[in-house]
């Protein structure tokens, strides 16, 4: 079947996904191929000491992204979008999102980014033996407990991002497994959440008294495959401001920007891993045994179907790096130069690659916000240098390269040299990775594991959550999501693989030697610098 017909007949099916950055919209046809995009650019907001987003941008945003598709889709098809065959929301992972029993927001969505719950995490990490970082809703909403907030005895519902715009666009309040195990621990022989957790948490002195059970609040757990629902004419109308999309399209089960990272990738069986790099970074490493102990800096998720996955999250990545790029491009625009920024980014991150393997003694600190694996609850993006250091643009800039995926070696230098985890292969995604060479090398030397990179690893999340919503049409078919994947969208799909490089790998490792000791001086700029 043609584009064309396919799209009109309303076989397409469409994945949206809210990034840190962006939102954005994918259409796809037979084997997860694209035919149109749409996006939104937004950015998140530090009011009151708290990083969030109102619920008008996340409404607005969406209605953009979603017109933009539409447009996209009429300008190459001449088609006016009425109805497809299914659709999938994702989203940033964690946070926090309490409503009362009308569906009123009882307070600003905390995001992930909120490193605020430090108290919450290590109580809960103890008590449940189990690693609870910050970012999760169960942190955030112990951290309210603990901090007596006014609003607690009022929460009827709690949920992530996907989780709350799936429901105002079905009605259904549910999550995908992957999604839900960011909100609280999930037992992976039952694949819900898990029931001794759930009793310990309701019995905590301070929990008891409130007028619920966590178990009452939380979204229900959904697997990949399951159907999560349709769009309601309410939703549509959401959804589709000119009014032309209609009602009764089936939803799969919300998930978050790492379950739909590892199946964008391909990296939902064990031993396969990916990691997502962009505003922030992570990796995941689908797991074949339990890790021998517990781990501050190892959060323990799963794949959409349910699989355990050793997750390493990181806040910063990208975003104090496109400043100094956007510092270059100041610096080109005064002299009347007008290079492309695109150009900018190219011609610095390769000539990054000609300085010296360690940085020569310079050290970046990309903290925007606090940085747990480090342990750090704020952030200052700084850059220094030993006296000695030759201060040039190659080592300048690979530092700042190295910077972005410093605090990820931190925690991976855990998983796989302490907990002696094996991975065949890393699958890289994001936009980290664009420039040929760069990123993929740095990544290698990091992980000292091969780096791959698909063709259709720039696609990213929202294409993940479309063949999420593909799956979900042709689950009797392919029993297993593994299978669906493996036969129908990654077939005959070629990556392009790196080796680490012995001296990258040897000076990464001198690199972060510096790191890790210079970890006090951020600190003490955090104590020193105050942000009020």
């Amino acid at each position: 079947m043609n584009k064309k017909q396919l799209i009109a007949d309303g076989k397409a099916v469409i994945g949206i996904e809210f990034g840190s950055t962006r939102i954005k919209a994918v259409l796809v046809g037979e084997n997860a191929q694209v035919l149109a995009t749409g996006a939104h650019d937004w950015e998140n907001q530090l009011v009151n000491g708290i990083w969030t987003y109102s619920l008008d941008q996340i409404w607005k945003g969406l209605q953009d992204c979603y017109a933009d598709l539409a447009q996209q889709v009429r300008q190459q098809y001449d088609i006016t979008l009425t109805r497809v065959a299914a659709i999938g929301i994702s989203g940033m992972m964690h946070g926090y999102l309490p409503f009362d029993k009308d569906g009123e927001l009882l307070t600003p969505f905390r995001t992930w980014r909120n490193t605020i719950t430090q108290e919450a995490a290590e109580k809960l990490t103890r008590e449940f033996d189990f690693n609870i970082p910050q970012r999760w809703s169960i942190a955030h909403l112990y951290q309210a407990i603990l901090n007596k907030e006014e609003h607690v005895s009022k929460i009827d519902y709690i949920t992530t991002l996907a989780g709350y715009i799936h429901w105002k666009l079905t009605g259904k309040k549910v999550l995908g497994i992957g999604e839900a195990s960011g909100m609280f621990p999930i037992d992976s022989k039952t694949k819900d959440y898990n029931a001794r957790m759930l009793e310990q948490f309701n019995s905590l002195d301070e929990v008891a008294a409130c007028p619920w059970k966590l178990q009452q609040i939380l979204p229900q757990v959904l697997l990949a495959g399951d159907e999560a629902g349709t769009l309601t004419e309410e939703g549509a109308g959401l959804l589709d401001v000119s009014g032309n999309l209609q009602a009764q399209i089936p939803f799969c089960p919300p998930e978050g920007d790492a379950g739909t990272g590892m199946t964008a990738t391909n990296s939902v069986a064990v031993r396969t891993g990916n990691v997502s790099a962009g505003t922030s970074v992570f990796a995941m490493v689908v797991l074949e045994k339990e890790l021998q102990k517990v781990h501050e800096e190892l959060d323990l998720v799963t794949t959409p179907s349910g699989d355990t996955v050793a997750m390493v999250h990181c806040n910063n990545c990208t975003s104090d790096l496109n400043k100094w790029i956007g510092l270059f491009k100041e610096f080109s625009d005064l002299f009347g130069m007008q290079i492309p920024i695109n150009d900018i980014y190219e011609k610095l991150y390769t000539n990054a690659m000609t300085g010296a393997k360690d940085c020569d003694g310079i050290i970046a600190f990309n903290t925007l916000s606090g940085e747990p694996v480090i342990g750090t609850n704020e952030g200052r993006p700084m850059v220094f240098h030993k006296p000695d250091a030759k201060v040039n643009l190659a080592n300048f800039m690979r530092a700042h390269l190295y910077a972005s995926l410093a605090t990820l070696k931190v925690g991976c230098d855990i998983l796989f040299k302490e907990e002696q985890v094996a991975v065949d292969r890393i699958y890289g995604h994001g936009g980290l990775f664009k420039t040929k060479g760069v990123g993929q090398n740095i990544l290698a030397a990091a992980m000292n594991a091969p780096v791959a990179l698909m063709s259709t690893a720039g696609e990213g999340g929202p294409w993940g959550m479309a063949i999420l919503a593909s799956y979900m049409l042709c689950r009797d078919t392919y029993p297993t999501l593994q299978q669906y994947l493996n036969q129908c969208i990654f077939a005959n799909e070629t990556a392009t693989t790196v080796d680490p490089d012995p001296d990258d790998v040897r000076g990464f490792d001198a690199y972060i030697a510096n790191y890790r000791r210079a970890v006090s001086v951020q600190q003490a700029a955090i104590e020193a610098l105050s942000l009020s």
